[in-house]
C-alpha cells in the first residue's frame, strides 16, 4: 500500500483554545510529501468554535449542531474526508514534530493482501506536565499497580505515559497500555491489542471492511470495540514509538464525573458481551454485580448494570453478526488479553 493522502480528524466540543493549539501543532507537521487534509468535527459547541475555525484556511469544519459523542464525531469526519489513511487526534493533544509522517509510514510497508493486513497504528501518548509519587492520602492519578501519582511543578519530576495503545484484561476491562509508565523507559512492543482513539491512524480500507465506530457507545470504549472488530477480520494494530503526542489528560472531559463513570462501566460490559469469550463476560458481569451490591455508589452502579441488561439482547445479536463475518476465531484474539492489575 502506498499512502498518497492523509485525512486528520479532530473532534471538539466547547474546547476552542485546546483545539486551536492542537491544529497549530498539525500545521507544523511534515507529512512526508503526502497530501493532508484536516477536518474538525464540532459537536454542537456554544463557545464560538465553528465561527472561529472557519476562518482558518488549513481546516475544514463539519458542524453537526448537536453532541453526537466521540464516535459520532469521528464517523462524520471520516465520511467527510477522502484520505487513504485517517488519523484521529484528540483536540486536547499536541502533536510532536514528525508525528504524522511516522504514524502513517508503516502503511507504506504493509504488504496488503499478500500478508498480514495493517488496519491501524497507534502512537505514544505522553501526559503533559510532570509527576511525583503522591503522599499518603493525597489525590492523583492511579497506575495499573495501584500507585498514585500527583502533579508537580518541579522540573525534576517524572514524565509519564498516557498510552502506547489499548489493551483488554481478562475481566473485560479496556485500558491504556503503559498508563503512567516512565516516558523515558524502553520502547513498548509494536504489537498491541488495539489503538488509542486519541492518537491513531486507520486504513480507510480497514474501516470500509469492518464498519464505523459504534455510535451507541457515545463516548469511551469505542476504540476498543472497533479494535475487536479489526482483529476478528484479520487486521493488525501496530504501536509506533516515535509518533508522539502530548496529552492533557481529561482536558476535554472530566474523568471523575458521574457521566464518565456511568458510560465507562456500561460500555465495558456491552463491549464484552459483543466480543469477549464467555469466561471474560462472566467475570465482567460478576465483578459489576458485586460492586452494585456491596461497593460504594451502589445505586449508580446498579442503574448502569440494569441498562446493560436491557441492552443485552441487542448486544448478543451483534455478537452473532460479528461471528458470522469473522475471519479470525475469538480465541485467537482473546490470546492477546492481559491479566488484571500489573502488566506481565
Amino acid at each position: 500500500m502506498t499512502v498518497r493522502s492523509v485525512s486528520v480528524v479532530v473532534v471538539t466540543w466547547n474546547g476552542l483554545e485546546l483545539t486551536r493549539r492542537c491544529l497549530d501543532s498539525l500545521a507544523r507537521q511534515d507529512a512526508g510529501g503526502r497530501d493532508v487534509e484536516v477536518v474538525v468535527v464540532d459537536n454542537g459547541s456554544t463557545d464560538g468554535t465553528v465561527a472561529a475555525l472557519r476562518g482558518r484556511a488549513d481546516v475544514r469544519v463539519v458542524a453537526l449542531g448537536r453532541n453526537t459523542g466521540f464516535a459520532g464525531g469521528v464517523n462524520a469526519g471520516v465520511a467527510a474526508s477522502s484520505g487513504d489513511v485517517v488519523v484521529l487526534l484528540n483536540n486536547d493533544a499536541v502533536a510532536e514534530p514528525g508525528f504524522l509522517d511516522r504514524l502513517v509510514a508503516p502503511f507504506d510497508a504493509d504488504p496488503g493482501p499478500a500478508g498480514p493486513r495493517l488496519g491501524a497504528t497507534t502512537g505514544r501518548v505522553v501526559l503533559s506536565g510532570r509527576f511525583r509519587p503522591a503522599l499518603p492520602g493525597e489525590q492523583g492519578l492511579v497506575d495499573h499497580a495501584g500507585r498514585t501519582w500527583a502533579r508537580t511543578d518541579d522540573e525534576a519530576g517524572a514524565r509519564l505515559l498516557n498510552s502506547t495503545g489499548n489493551e483488554v484484561t481478562r475481566s473485560g476491562n479496556g485500558r491504556d497500555r503503559d498508563w503512567l509508565a516512565d516516558a523515558a523507559g524502553p520502547a513498548a512492543a509494536a504489537d498491541v491489542f488495539g489503538f488509542n482513539g486519541g492518537s491513531a491512524a486507520l486504513a480507510r480500507a480497514a474501516l470500509e471492511d469492518v464498519g464505523p465506530l459504534d455510535e451507541s457507545l457515545f463516548m469511551y470504549y469505542e476504540d476498543t470495540e472497533l479494535s475487536w472488530r479489526l482483529r476478528r477480520r484479520g487486521w493488525t494494530v501496530a504501536h509506533v514509538h516515535d509518533a508522539v503526542t502530548v496529552h492533557d489528560h481529561a482536558g476535554s472531559s472530566d474523568a471523575g464525573s458521574a457521566f464518565f463513570r456511568d458510560h465507562n462501566e456500561r460500555n465495558r460490559l456491552v463491549v464484552a458481551l459483543v466480543h469477549a469469550p464467555a469466561t471474560v463476560v462472566a467475570r465482567a458481569l460478576a465483578r459489576s454485580a458485586v460492586r452494585a451490591c456491596l461497593g460504594p455508589e451502589r445505586r449508580r452502579r446498579a442503574a448502569a448494570l440494569a441498562t446493560v441488561l436491557r441492552r443485552a439482547p441487542g448486544a448478543l445479536r451483534r455478537r452473532r453478526a460479528v461471528d458470522r463475518a469473522a475471519r479470525v476465531p475469538r480465541s485467537e484474539v482473546a490470546a492477546l488479553l492481559v491479566p488484571d492489575g500489573v502488566r506481565p
